[in-house]
């Protein structure tokens, strides 16, 4: 059961967490649509379309969640490194080894030279780069943890306002880094506010912000930010690929301002929501338990499925899109819970 520094249960945050876990999934299910932008049918990629534009706020959302308790408290550098980065180094390791040892079986397979001057650095590479395109997000994540222990410093004693002025900044780094402003773009060096240190900071300060005012127009306010964000990134995706005569993604990017405001008003959503049904509180923390395992290998899932036929294309993509997710989501559980069992599984399960 996850806490906040209170002590008070915070079960909104295993729920956002496993939407955003399954958001993954669907992201990658209908990657392959999108570039195929020009070359399939209208119906088919525009579904593509929808149902990432509705997902995009994943990623946001997954380092938010990380500055809401990874913030709210101090931490003493040794402990934090040797505590948190074997939960997230471990797997890691264990899973690139598996992805790296796929894809050498393949080249094998393919009748590619592979000496062993070339799979050494072969897999040098897979190491310093990533053994799955998916991987990026735990480099990311490596690098905002080393800045944690100093960051979560600053945050405790900071003001309000002082939080508000490093969050203010940040998103104005955000717009100004928008192509249609390159031209007003000053030599002042705002590097330091820029990237996914502000959604940490972002997800810290909107979990501890009680906003005054009725809930309902503050949930209305969070709705339309979400459906504000979703509704730009569809049809602003279509736009630019229309106008390109091929797949824009631009409006897809994690630091674009619909996709901010779209994971600023899910994440205010869920944390001025409540479920009582015993049955998905259940099903939820279950999914929660399992999911940076389910991250680490649903895309080995995918492959596997696709070569049994089972991807977008199955069927109605409508359908075979949410159906080809779930079962991805209930294959990679059941192979997460399965190593966990193990002896010393827990250790590189995830």
């Amino acid at each position: 059961m996850i806490k906040n520094q209170n002590g008070d249960t915070m079960f909104w945050t295993e729920a956002l967490r496993t939407l955003a876990t399954i958001s993954v999934i669907f992201l990658h299910v209908v990657a392959d649509i999108l570039y195929q932008y020009g070359n399939i049918s209208s119906f088919v990629w525009w579904t593509g379309n929808i149902y990432d534009s509705l997902m995009r706020f994943c990623v946001p959302v997954f380092v938010m969640l990380t500055g809401v308790f990874m913030l709210s408290r101090t931490h003493e550098l040794s402990g934090f490194l040797r505590k948190r980065f074997s939960r997230i180094i471990l797997p890691f390791i264990f899973w690139s080894i598996i992805y790296a040892l796929c894809t050498w079986i393949n080249k094998i397979s393919e009748g590619q030279e592979v000496s062993l001057f070339i799979t050494i650095k072969w897999l040098i590479r897979q190491f310093l780069h990533g053994a799955s395109f998916h991987f990026w997000y735990i480099y990311m994540i490596i690098g905002v943890y080393l800045f944690i222990p100093i960051l979560s410093k600053w945050i405790q004693n900071a003001t309000e306002k002082e939080i508000l002025y490093f969050i203010f900044i940040w998103i104005f780094t955000l717009i100004a880094s928008q192509p249609v402003l390159s031209g007003f773009k000053s030599d002042i060096d705002l590097m330091y506010f820029s990237g996914f240190i502000g959604y940490l900071v972002l997800g810290y300060y909107l979990s501890i912000k009680t906003f005054k005012g009725n809930k309902r127009i503050i949930n209305l306010i969070s709705l339309f930010f979400l459906i504000f964000g979703f509704l730009i990134t569809m049809f602003g995706t279509y736009f630019l690929s229309f106008s390109d005569k091929k797949f824009n993604g631009y409006f897809y990017n994690n630091f674009s301002l619909n996709v901010l405001m779209a994971s600023g008003g899910i994440f205010m959503l869920f944390k001025n929501s409540k479920i009582n049904s015993p049955i998905l509180i259940k099903t939820i923390r279950f999914i929660n338990k399992y999911s940076y395992g389910v991250y680490l290998v649903h895309i080995l899932i995918l492959n596997f499925m696709k070569i049994y036929g089972l991807d977008y294309n199955f069927m109605n993509p409508i359908f075979a899109i949410p159906i080809t997710t779930f079962v991805c989501l209930m294959i990679s559980i059941l192979i997460i819970y399965a190593i966990n069992k193990l002896p010393y599984g827990k250790f590189v399960s995830g």
